[in-house]
């Protein structure tokens, strides 16, 4: 059985919008540098995989130590988690000698909603 879980979904009021939806209006040049940070960093294969692993982990969240066969060295996981989380994509704390990663649900639910607009419009 996968450890897998679904996260819920938070309600549109709950959500810091970053950018509106593409099909709404033009963005800002400020809505445009915040989105394309946060689909730069999900753009690396191995920051995809270290983010799903992250999101689907119980809970929503993972220590670095549950995370890092990925098939890159430890410090290059290091980086990529350090990226997602400049992105805005994850948060961290530490515990003791390890670091938990978890996934920012409000931003996810918000680049859904970016996209979400664009794909009614299809």
């Amino acid at each position: 059985m996968s450890n897998a879980k679904v996260l819920p979904l938070l309600e549109p009021e709950a959500v810091a919008a970053c950018c509106p939806p593409l099909n709404e209006r033009p963005m800002s040049a400020d809505e445009a540098e915040v989105a394309a940070k946060m689909f730069k960093a999900l753009g690396d294969p191995v920051r995809l995989r270290l983010f799903s692993a992250v999101a689907s982990h119980e809970g929503g969240e993972a220590c670095v130590c549950d995370i890092s066969d990925v098939g890159v060295s430890q410090p290059t996981v290091s980086h990529h988690l350090k990226k997602l989380k400049e992105a805005g994509l994850l948060s961290s704390e530490r515990r003791g000698t390890w670091v938990y990663y978890r996934v920012e649900p409000s931003v996810l639910a918000a680049m859904g909603a970016l996209l979400a607009g664009a794909a009614k419009a299809v």
